[in-house]
């Protein structure tokens, strides 16, 4: 082990986000400890790493305390995609604010700098566009996606208060939506729904008329913003909004998929769910100017990776 690495602990490092930053800590010498329970991550998704002898990974469940002696802690451990976080609502609450106390308790006591993975969902349905840092949200605490956008906002509260009341080392990053390889194919998140339904010849959902945007962010780029945010310095615990400002409407996205997969599915239209945001898109310019960090991978590029990888799982 070179003297430069550390020992860094990913909770959810199983996942699609996780075991893209797993391999990029490896690759910068680090030791990696992965934590996941396999509610929504997979063993597929870290199998690469696992001839690595600085890579270790554990079945484990954050809702119950875990103990290693880390120098970091990524806390990434909570299903994100809509039909995934539904399906247990009680267990998606729990992993949010039980795995955020268990994770800040062991941060806590081993002196650990620790992240907060939370999500652009605690703006909920924005009144104003594009979401800055400062804005509260306008989320609904009682309606079908609370379990998700509740459970990510109250681990915000702790980490917050595991800061003021301990002086322990916290940073939190709000993530927009974020595509790439290692997806889930059954996710229920828009890029993957709409490349395996292309890819599959079957129609492409849209839910509502189509006017609803969204912002992607290629995972690439947010790996590195996560790690830009580890290192920054220390008075700096944001919450700061790591997401690609480009923004699309659902019928933008699909017909570029449709083109690029060269598919002959045909757009269905269906309601809207409830609480199902109308707009999404960061205001970036806190990453920009703190953390020196900016996307740099085009939707389109993106999507070539992601299609490559579904057609070679499908």
């Amino acid at each position: 082990m070179s003297g430069l690495g550390k020992r860094i602990l990913v909770t959810g490092g199983a996942g699609f986000i996780g075991s893209h930053l797993c391999e990029r800590l490896l690759n910068e010498g680090n030791e990696v400890i992965c934590l996941d329970n396999y509610f929504t991550g997979s063993k597929e998704n870290v199998m690469h790493l696992l001839n690595n002898p600085y890579f270790e990974l554990v079945r484990h469940d954050v809702t119950e305390p875990y103990y290693a002696e880390v120098d970091q802690i990524y806390n990434l451990a909570c299903p994100a995609s809509p039909i995934h976080y539904q399906y247990n609502a009680i267990k998606t609450i729990k992993t949010s604010v039980m795995g955020a106390i268990n994770m800040l308790g062991l941060a806590k006591r081993v002196n650990a700098r620790i992240l907060q993975a939370s999500t652009s969902e605690v703006y909920g349905d924005p009144m104003i566009h594009p979401q800055v840092e400062e804005y509260w949200g306008n989320v609904n605490p009682i309606g079908i996606r609370s379990c998700y956008d509740e459970g990510k906002r109250c681990a915000e509260t702790l980490f917050m208060d595991y800061h003021r009341q301990n002086d322990l080392e916290i940073k939190i990053i709000r993530i927009f939506n974020t595509y790439g390889p290692r997806m889930h194919r059954h996710d229920g998140r828009v890029v993957s729904n709409f490349i395996v339904q292309a890819l599959e010849g079957k129609d492409i959902t849209i839910y509502g008329d189509g006017s609803q945007t969204r912002s992607f962010q290629y995972v690439d780029d947010l790996v590195e913003g996560m790690i830009k945010m580890m290192h920054s310095e220390k008075t700096f615990i944001g919450p700061v909004n790591i997401g690609n400002p480009g923004e699309f409407t659902m019928l933008e996205l699909a017909n570029l998929i449709l083109e690029m997969t060269n598919s002959t599915s045909a757009i269905k239209f269906l309601p809207l769910p409830n609480d199902d945001p109308k707009q999404r898109k960061p205001n970036i310019e806190l990453a920009e100017n703190k953390l020196n960090w900016h996307p740099s991978i085009e939707l389109r590029s993106g999507l070539e990776k992601t299609i490559s990888y579904f057609e070679t799982i499908l």
